[in-house]
């Protein structure tokens, strides 16, 4: 148990003051420690590292010189005590004075710091929300079933003049100052006329051409082409043949034959269920980014800058390390993106800011609500967490509990609870102003969830 004697007395700007006294007889095993320190750092002829004994360190240095060490490196763990004791939820460095005890004697000091504001936020519940219906259209669902007749087209030969589209088998030669570009002459290849696969130039010299056509252009390679970009190419192309997409009709028997439905309309409506399903998902994600900023918007106050900047370099070092997987750097990030640095940055923080506001009134409604996270709450995260890491739930529970992180987990439960609770009471509507159904079918687990044979995610 602790023998330090500490107390609180709130400021202004959402500042405490921690007051610390220290008893000499508690300081002075913080003494011997930074006299051992000494010892293992100073140079003394005749000694080794670590030996040389303390009256001798305190008649060289003088008795005060430990006395200050101690000071520096024991307050540190002395205020961290004394904010645990207090439960001060400070979120910057603190301002540490020392008021007594410098010289000799018992050891206080103040230390003044910023806190997290508590904020009580009223009319969080029946938060309005405007989205779009995801409901799918009849333009979703067609945009669909023609990307499934894509998938089955065939190719028959034309020889109507080549449009975007149609393919082309063509004969390819390139040369650089009459010289051949290896790599880059090929015979019947099968190339898609607007795919803006090779060169630009090719499309264009492509379009209108008929078979037996002869095409001469000089082109620059771009970037893609690696050491070879910038370089200008002569490029000489035959058109063997000409070809354009057929798709296959859109009837009973071939639905039938590429997938599990008898019929067009059965296929159109587990096409419109499917689309659907995933805007319900995607709508209730931005459900949740837009209750969380009206629930900011109901704090009467500035985020707070430590926490601010604190959210900032989380989500630069989230960023970061996704990119790092990537082989790419948050500058290069910027610049093939063409996101100027500043405007990114003033983005950011704006984001972080907002976050940060959201926060202190979820804490609110927490505290409102009394939202908790229960033990069950806690292992059933856990197993999830084991789950995902494909380890045994108790070893993954052990790892938690030794790195303190089961109460920040529960913490974060709590608050995903209370996100649950807003966006359940949330007024979702469309721009119409008519409510919009999120609801989810429930899993059904004794039959396999209908499929095609070309499914494709709906967008």
């Amino acid at each position: 148990m602790s023998s330090l004697a500490t107390s609180v007395e709130s400021l202004d700007d959402h500042k405490v003051r921690v007051r610390v006294t220290v008893p000499a007889a508690e300081f002075d095993k913080a003494v011997d420690a930074a006299y051992r320190k000494i010892a293992r750092e100073a140079k003394i002829p005749g000694f080794r590292p670590g030996k040389a004994p303390r009256q001798l360190l305190e008649s060289r240095l003088g008795p005060g010189y430990a006395r200050e060490q101690a000071l520096r490196d024991a307050l540190p763990d002395y205020y961290e005590q004394a904010i645990v004791a207090e439960a001060v939820d400070a979120i910057a460095s603190p301002e540490i004075e020392i008021t007594a005890g410098a010289d000799t004697g018992d050891v206080a000091f103040d230390a003044v710091v910023e806190v997290r504001p508590v904020v009580t936020v009223s009319g969080y519940l029946g938060l309005r929300v405007e989205i779009e219906d995801p409901s799918a259209t009849d333009e979703q669902v067609d945009a669909q079933l023609e990307r499934m007749r894509e998938q089955f087209a065939e190719l028959a030969d034309s020889d109507d003049p080549l449009i975007d589209a149609n393919y082309a088998l063509v004969d390819i030669t390139t040369t650089v100052d009459g010289a051949p570009v290896d790599g880059l002459s090929v015979t019947d290849y099968l190339y898609e006329v607007g795919s803006g696969a090779l060169v630009e130039e090719l499309d264009v010299q492509l379009r209108g051409s008929t078979p037996g056509a002869i095409l001469r252009f000089d082109a620059e390679l771009p970037e893609r082409f690696g050491d070879r970009a910038g370089d200008t190419v002569t490029f000489s192309v035959v058109v063997k043949e000409t070809k354009r997409k057929v798709l296959p009709d859109l009837h009973d028997e071939w639905v039938s034959e590429v997938s599990e439905f008898t019929t067009v309309d059965e296929l159109r409506a587990d096409i419109a269920e499917r689309i659907t399903l995933v805007g319900r998902v995607q709508a209730q994600m931005a459900v949740r980014e837009q209750v969380l900023e009206g629930l900011a918007g109901l704090v009467d106050l500035e985020a707070p800058l430590p926490l601010v900047n604190a959210e900032m370099e989380r989500r630069l070092q989230d960023l970061a390390h996704r990119l790092e997987a990537q082989g790419v750097t948050i500058p290069q990030y910027l610049m093939l993106t063409g996101q100027d640095q500043q405007a990114f940055v003033d983005e950011l923080r704006a984001g972080c800011a907002q976050a940060v506001l959201a926060d202190l009134a979820l804490r609110s409604v927490v505290e409102q609500e009394r939202v908790v996270a229960d033990d069950a709450d806690v292992d059933a995260e856990v197993a999830r967490l084991a789950e995902r890491l494909e380890r045994e739930a108790d070893a993954v529970r052990t790892e938690l509990e030794r790195n303190g992180a089961i109460e920040p987990l529960r913490s974060d439960i709590t608050r995903s609870k209370a996100v649950r609770l807003l966006v359940d009471r949330a007024e979702v509507v469309d721009a119409t102003g008519a409510p919009v159904d999120l609801t989810l079918p429930e899993p059904d687990t004794e039959t396999e969830p209908a499929s095609t044979d070309a499914e494709e995610t709906p967008e």
